[in-house]
């Protein structure tokens, strides 16, 4: 029978029902739907009350404004299903409204919304806290503090890593992106739009080069990171550097994965030098990757590891997670903050994990992966304005690039992106050119309407 969904002002829409997800939230059908042009009318209504109200620095990739989603879905408030291929980015991988996260959240509802954590604690930020340190990388003693976003938990990382060490330089990479607070911004490569015109930035920041293999040369794990590793030497000196931060898989900067061995010189190298490396997991982390931490696949254990997005089904939540020796060193009321662990997110986090984990979703991300490498390889073969396709399970990206030059194509890019949005479908770019498009299902998508919105982008790319 049908079911009626409501917008959030009063204008209702019939959708009809269709074999849902089994993971995913709302039993939306499963469908790619169209009923009116992308962006619909009643979009085009709150985009001007968007533009009216909200400061125009925040943008929206996509024109529409959401009523539901679940699944692989999100639907609009003018009844159009879209394929969603961006997951909130990367944050929704138990799917939009997963029901282990609706009923815990709801009964802490009941409970209680906050004491704060540090003027009255409570169970499930404890809780959290032994799931993180059980989870991540490496089995030495460990200890975690929950924060509230990506952009905290990465800045608190290097407050605890300057603490320990008694020193204040930090190293960021090529590419990276770590925030858009004053210390992350400095950590972040990309300047527009993240930093034009907001500094000056944190000091004692300083930039390496990363392995990136399509650009690199030719270049070795090995050899990337000797290059990067002189530079560090002879520019900052081991003796000044509390941390390096390194994303294992680049976010924002394009999905860039290092070349084999890169990663573990780097760590071997700040352990010799009594460098805390921290590990930015914020975008990799939780099962996306077809591990619950990309670190696993590289097979590096980092000093802390920095996680959100995918912790908590679309809560507020992040974490720094490390060695208990690191983690303890900061003095009692260092860390902290009014809403950091909220009880709400806590409970939605430990639902949140139970669901990646009862339900296999690592192993349903490299399921995802297959068929993504397989789709866009198939691109890739027969076009050459796709200079690479790479990632890891259901985090995958295209490069596309002039094929004449090899120049980055960030025009073409845009141009795909936007038709891919008016056929339908949520896309993401990403990196620091701009030319990349990134795929990031909800792990709860099924297989159809996966390759369904592969198809849309591949007719898309052939005629832009």
């Amino acid at each position: 029978m049908p079911c009626v969904l409501a917008s959030p002002y009063d204008a209702p829409m019939t959708i009809v029902d269709t074999p849902a997800t089994v993971i995913g939230g709302p039993a939306l059908p499963q469908e790619r739907r169209l009923v009116t042009p992308i962006p619909g009318p009643e979009s085009r209504k709150r985009m001007e009350r968007k533009s009216q109200a909200v400061a125009a620095g925040v943008g929206a990739t996509v024109p529409v404004f959401a009523a539901a989603a679940g699944g692989g879905v999100l639907v609009d408030v003018d009844g159009n299903s879209l394929i969603d291929f961006g997951s909130g980015i990367a944050v929704t991988g138990v799917g939009n409204s997963a029901p282990r996260v609706v009923e815990a959240v709801t009964a802490q509802l009941a409970k209680f919304t906050h004491t704060c954590f540090t003027v009255a604690p409570y169970d499930s930020y404890v809780d959290v806290a032994e799931a993180l340190n059980r989870l991540t990388p490496g089995d030495h003693a460990k200890r975690s503090a929950l924060f509230n976003s990506g952009a905290e938990a990465v800045e608190n990382a290097v407050k605890i890593a300057r603490h320990y060490t008694g020193k204040q330089a930090v190293v960021a990479f090529d590419h990276a992106y770590h925030g858009r607070t004053n210390l992350t911004m400095g950590l972040t490569a990309k300047n527009q739009p993240y930093k034009n015109g907001f500094g000056p930035f944190a000091p004692e920041i300083y930039r390496a080069p990363l392995s990136y293999p399509l650009r690199d040369g030719g270049l070795s794990g090995a050899e990337a990171a000797k290059r990067a590793i002189s530079m560090i030497e002879k520019q900052i000196g081991a003796s000044n550097l509390a941390a390096l931060i390194i994303e294992p898989i680049q976010g924002e900067g394009g999905f860039i994965v290092p070349a084999d061995g890169f990663l573990p010189a780097l760590a071997d190298w700040a352990a010799a030098n009594g460098v805390v490396f921290i590990v930015d997991e914020v975008q990799t982390g939780f099962a996306r990757t077809g591990t619950m931490f990309a670190s696993e696949q590289f097979g590096i254990v980092p000093d802390l590891i920095v996680t959100a997005k995918g912790i908590a089904g679309g809560l507020p939540l992040s974490a720094v997670t490390g060695r208990a020796e690191i983690m303890d060193a900061p003095q009692l009321g260092g860390l902290g903050g009014t809403y950091g662990g909220n009880p709400l997110a806590c409970v939605a986090a430990l639902a949140t994990i139970e669901t990646y984990e009862t339900e296999n979703l690592a192993e349903r991300a490299r399921e995802i992966g297959e068929i993504l490498f397989e789709k866009l390889g198939a691109l890739r073969d027969a076009d050459p304005r796709v200079a690479e396709v790479r990632g890891r399970g259901a985090m995958v990206a295209i490069e596309l690039v002039d094929p004449e030059t090899g120049e980055p194509d960030a025009a073409l890019t845009s141009a795909v992106a936007a038709a891919v949005h008016a056929a339908g479908v949520v896309l993401l770019t990403c990196g620091t050119y701009g030319n990349v498009i990134r795929f990031l299902p909800p792990l709860s998508i099924p297989d159809h309407l996966l390759v369904e919105g592969l198809d849309v982008v591949a007719e898309a790319l052939a005629n832009a």
